[in-house]
């Protein structure tokens, strides 16, 4: 206990650490600094619409929104690309610290199918998502604790419904915070805020080059709430406009997005870490009291016998160490899936390590998928080495059968769920479908680089000598006999499961949040000590479970201790259920089907990850165990 206790508290340090230390540090920006002089111009960029209640993105430009002489598209990562993003240019263009009271942008007849689309987002509560100087545009709100501290809303919304009229914000007011070098006239923008507002707007003859508009000019200030609103409805003219201020700040560039990202509760994280540790120094007494008295005490009764004449009269996990190395049912598909979850760890791993050093914090947009899906890429000689190590073990002789196994297996069930996803989200037009260039880009990524890494790690790990049993395997298995109703393969994996799951399911909460209604997730400091939490919890459930199975004389524990962690991911698919009946609003029959489709495919992960840590615990504690004992 000792050992672990140390442990423990190593972890601990390691997490206050993460937490408290200053945003500068873990939070390196995804763009290097601008300095803009006065007068510079400053060009806003236009993302995706998005909603919480459809979770389907729409291009921006798919409303009948101004549009710029010429559309130029931001060239996007893969893991925007995959997100839905659509950056483009807009028609929004500011002079640094130069106010502007009333400027138009542009005006459009909405048609019957404009119309229709604006309703339906406005219906659907779509908001408008735009970026200056990579900060995306927040609209600014009152604590419903009736606290003073800054909060916001992530983009504006489309428009609002009132008395069954719909209303369109065609006004937009503009808040830029920006600081100043105290030495040059040099300043860096901190903040960009916006207060839509719905305005109809009068004119008697309109001049594209020069509009001339009664209730917007230079002079004249916007005070939101204080005009008629612009109704949608078709064959209307919809004047678009905007406003400007600039603010100075006393906010670093630094720190420029800890007002975005604090607006968590880090009380309701601390619960999630004292709860998940007291969940491991429960795990972690039980593993302490089997190894340091049970264990030692069957060891040494075990030895003892060894040395008298009553050997024969062994019971317990000693009796059946000829059978105990026997491999198991399907032990190729076994090998298989111990292969993909050790890519998996080592994708998880390393990109939690990014993300404590701030190369994918939210400033660097896209970046966490990105490095994600390059780094299970690459990942896949150690997913080929680890299933041939196993492989070979069991003296199997079709290692590059199991190596295609590898290869397409886990990845191949994704792509094909991914992709019955895509064609539906496709079909609704939405700008989350992946275009068939990315959708390629994957596919070789797949068959270029992962699937060739896979065969070189399988054949380095198969030319390796094989693993060798610490005890011998009899050559007519024994009969296992018949087991009691709580060890019975069924409720026992299902029980295994319950822990993991408990370690976890408060920070869940938080990631699903991040994920499904627009939220920025950042306390990746949090989630690193929650993952090791997850890693001890699984190993030891597994190995106090695999200690009781052995002592019923139960041998069958290759494919027991993998299911045992892994079925933690039934109890997260579980979670994601209630969660999407009790926080999400989503109507629409596709966006249903995505969101499960997503949530399946999570679930799945996590089952081969949990499933790997438990089996390569039990593992070591088989062979640990057995190897201690004297057998004739």
């Amino acid at each position: 206990m000792g050992k672990t206790g140390e442990i423990l508290v190593l972890f601990l340090f390691l997490f206050l650490v993460l937490v408290f230390a200053p945003s500068q540090a873990f939070y390196l920006p995804g763009v290097a600094p601008r300095d803009f002089q006065k007068g510079d111009e400053l060009q806003v960029k236009v993302n995706k619409l998005s909603s919480t209640k459809t979770q389907l993105p729409y291009d921006y430009y798919f409303l009948e929104y101004c549009k710029p002489s010429k559309i130029m598209n931001n060239a996007e990562n893969l893991g925007e690309v995959l997100r839905g993003d659509r950056i483009e240019n807009s028609i929004y263009a500011f002079k640094m610290r130069r106010d502007e009271s009333c400027k138009v942008g542009c005006r459009t007849k909405l048609t019957q199918e404009a119309a229709k689309n604006f309703k339906e987002k406005i219906d659907d509560e779509y908001r408008v998502n735009m970026i200056l100087d990579n900060l995306p545009v927040a609209v600014p709100r009152q604590r419903r604790d009736g606290s003073q501290a800054p909060t916001y809303d992530h983009g504006f919304r489309v428009g609002y419904k009132k008395d069954d009229k719909y209303y369109i914000n065609n006004h937009l007011s503009f808040k830029v915070m920006y600081h100043k070098d105290p030495e040059t006239e040099d300043a860096r923008i901190v903040g960009f805020e916006v207060i839509p507002s719905s305005i109809k707007h009068e004119f008697s003859e309109w001049d594209d080059k020069n509009p001339k508009v009664s209730t917007c000019n230079p002079n004249t200030k916007i005070i939101p709430g204080s005009h008629t609103p612009q109704e949608v409805a078709a064959d209307t003219y919809v004047v678009f406009s905007y406003d400007v201020s600039f603010q100075p700040s006393e906010i670093k560039w630094a720190s420029r997005w800890d007002t975005y990202l604090l607006m968590n509760d880090d009380q309701i994280h601390w619960f999630s870490i004292i709860n998940s540790l007291m969940i491991v120094l429960f795990l972690s007494g039980m593993v302490a009291m089997i190894m340091m008295r049970t264990l030692y005490k069957d060891i040494a009764n075990y030895n003892q016998l060894d040395n008298q004449d009553e050997a024969q009269e062994e019971t317990g996990w000693k009796l059946v160490h000829g059978d105990v190395f026997r491999p198991p049912v399907n032990y190729g598909l076994l090998c298989v899936y111990v292969g993909t979850g050790v890519q998996f760890f080592g994708m998880t791993l390393v990109t939690m390590i990014f993300a404590l050093l701030g190369f994918l914090s939210p400033s660097n947009r896209g970046g966490l998928m990105t490095a994600m899906v390059l780094l299970w890429v690459f990942m896949g000689l150690f997913a080929g080495y680890a299933s041939s190590r196993l492989y070979r073990m069991f003296k199997g002789t079709e290692w590059k059968k199991i190596t295609l196994k590898t290869a397409f297996l886990f990845p191949g069930i994704v792509f094909a769920v991914f992709f019955v996803l895509n064609a539906l989200i496709w079909g609704e037009k939405s700008s989350g479908a992946v275009p068939f260039g990315t959708m390629f880009a994957l596919v070789l990524l797949w068959f270029g680089i992962s699937v060739p890494l896979v065969f070189a790690g399988s054949y380095f790990g198969f030319k390796k000598p094989a693993i060798e049993d610490p005890v011998k395997t009899n050559k007519i298995p024994r009969q296992v006999p018949e087991q009691a109703w709580y060890m019975q393969p069924a409720f026992s994996i299902l029980i295994g499961g319950i822990l993991p799951f408990g370690a976890v399911f408060i920070e869940l909460f938080f990631i699903l949040t991040s994920i499904w209604l627009n939220q920025f997730y950042y306390i990746f400091g949090f989630l690193f000590l929650v993952f090791i939490i997850l890693l001890i919890t699984c190993a030891e459930i597994t190995i106090v479970l695999c200690y009781f199975q052995l002592c019923s004389e139960d041998y069958n524990w290759w494919w027991r201790a993998y299911l045992t962690a892994g079925s933690s991911a039934l109890y997260l698919f579980a979670y994601a259920v209630f969660y999407f009946f009790t926080k999400l609003e989503i109507t629409k029959v596709v966006s249903g089907i995505f969101y499960f489709g997503y949530m399946l495919i999570a679930s799945y992960s996590f089952f081969v990850l949990t499933g790997t840590i438990g089996f390569y615990a039990c593992f070591w504690f088989v062979r640990k165990i057995y190897s201690s004992v004297k057998i004739d």
